[in-house]
């Protein structure tokens, strides 16, 4: 556990990506999200959305945005950050005609339909910072798991 060094894939399409300070980060092709960790890209799928993005999301690309979380489902660690706060999503301070109740309504109901957490980080910078953990804890699991799957198949191993 101790030589634990992820490192964080960012997808080449991301527009404005986050800039990480513990973790090294590269560019790579992700099947789904924005982030992922090197060699769990299967495991681990983050998807950030500024407001802008989100609003757009939840208007004229609902369809798209929608198949996008079913195929987060699929990722054991999944994430959607929005670089909102709920007081910013709450005060519907935007020019697209949709309502804060109904951008809360989508959310909520996005959590619930595909088992989806998600972070209102407040800012970029701050969803950045909570990208950056969450990818480490993600990783940092895996290799428990897998340190303990190695553990007990040793005596297995040895008796071979």
């Amino acid at each position: 556990m101790d030589s634990l060094h992820p490192t964080i894939i960012i997808a080449r399409n991301e527009q404005i990506p986050f800039v990480f300070t513990n973790m090294p980060a590269e560019p790579g092709t992700l099947v789904t999200g924005d982030y992922s960790v090197k060699g769990l890209e299967h495991l681990v799928a983050v998807e950030r959305k500024s407001l802008d993005d989100l609003l757009r999301c939840i208007g004229c690309d609902r369809d798209r945005f929608k198949r996008e979380l079913q195929r987060m489902r699929a990722y054991r660690f999944r994430l959607l950050v929005v670089e909102a706060s709920a007081a910013d999503l709450e005060a519907g301070e935007w020019r697209s005609k949709l309502k804060p109740a109904h951008v809360m309504g989508a959310l909520a109901a996005w959590t619930g339909q595909y088992e989806l957490p998600i972070w209102l980080a407040g800012n970029h910078s701050a969803g950045g910072l909570f990208v950056e953990r969450f990818l480490f804890q993600a990783a940092r699991r895996v290799a428990m798991e897998n340190s303990a799957s190695a553990a007990h198949l040793a005596p297995v191993a040895s008796a071979l």
